[in-house]
């Protein structure tokens, strides 16, 4: 699959990357042999397969559930400590500016 120079443009535009000019035909066939080697993937025959939560098939420990953290009086303080230096905060939260359009 080949990616056109136009793709990575708009690619690098919605990522906010800035790609040289001089650069996105590299760009573009880096990404290319990328896609190639995932569609080689694709091809492969999985259904007899079973599928494993990770290649060793080992099991992760699990820890103690147990409360770490103050409750109560100590962690108001700590909140508000924290709040005292926000630029921004309304009824106890962090007001934090909007990054999705």
């Amino acid at each position: 699959m080949s990616i056109s120079d136009a793709d990575v443009e708009k690619i690098a535009k919605l990522a906010r990357i800035r790609i040289d000019a001089s650069d996105i035909a590299e760009v573009s066939q880096r990404l290319g042999n990328i896609l190639a080697m995932a569609d080689k993937l694709q091809a492969v025959d999985t259904s007899n397969i079973a599928p494993m939560a990770n290649p060793l098939d080992a099991t992760q420990r699990l820890r103690i559930d147990e409360v770490t953290e103050p409750n109560g009086e100590a962690a108001i303080k700590a909140r508000d400590a924290f709040l005292a230096i926000a630029p921004s905060r309304e009824e106890g939260l962090f007001l934090v500016p909007k990054v999705i359009e």
